[in-house]
């Protein structure tokens, strides 16, 4: 499964919380960006008790503020 973590953080912040959340296993990409959130992250999971485990491991980055999930939906069979 894969999704994409939108990340709010404190001012200043978003460069250390991108490179931060790299670190973490499961996160293929992370990248400071403009826009109403600071960070945006790509991960790959297997459920979602792992997603949670990836979430918990973000919101303890000093300097997150909050997240939001989306995840990405399998391609559309016709």
């Amino acid at each position: 499964m894969q999704a994409y973590i939108l990340i709010g953080t404190d001012p200043g912040k978003p460069w250390e919380v991108a490179e931060a959340t790299l670190q973490i296993n499961g996160i293929k990409v992370a990248h400071a960006v403009t826009g109403p959130f600071d960070v945006v992250a790509f991960v790959e999971f297997t459920n979602i008790d792992e997603l949670g485990k990836l979430l918990e491991k973000i919101h303890s980055i000093n300097g997150v503020i909050k997240t939001q999930t989306a995840i990405a939906m399998p391609a559309r069979l016709e």
